[in-house]
């Protein structure tokens, strides 16, 4: 009996897809480094979403940040999840 090859044919171009995208990606992205100043600011902002809008500049700032500690099990193992961001919107009429 014949194998069909059309489907594997085509789950083999979805794979091969998504594998050149993900290549491509990396590609160009560009090594970063580590600023200590950044960590800082980053540790200090509060839990939550917060937002500011300074009267002086037409602008909106705004922060979040999101930690939580995820175990499996009562006392099993777990991971501490760590996620902040910062943002500014600038807005000016030209």
């Amino acid at each position: 009996m014949a194998l069909p090859l059309a489907p594997l044919a085509v789950a083999a171009a979805k794979y091969g897809a998504v594998a050149f995208a993900g290549y491509a990606l990396m590609r160009q992205m560009q090594p970063g480094h580590l600023n200590q100043r950044t960590e800082d600011i980053l540790d200090e902002v509060e839990e939550g979403l917060t937002t500011h809008r300074p009267r002086d500049r037409e602008q909106l700032n705004g922060a979040a940040r999101f930690r939580r500690v995820i175990r499996l099990g009562v006392n099993g193992p777990g991971i501490e999840i760590d996620a902040t961001a910062l943002g500014r919107l600038k807005m000016r009429r030209v």
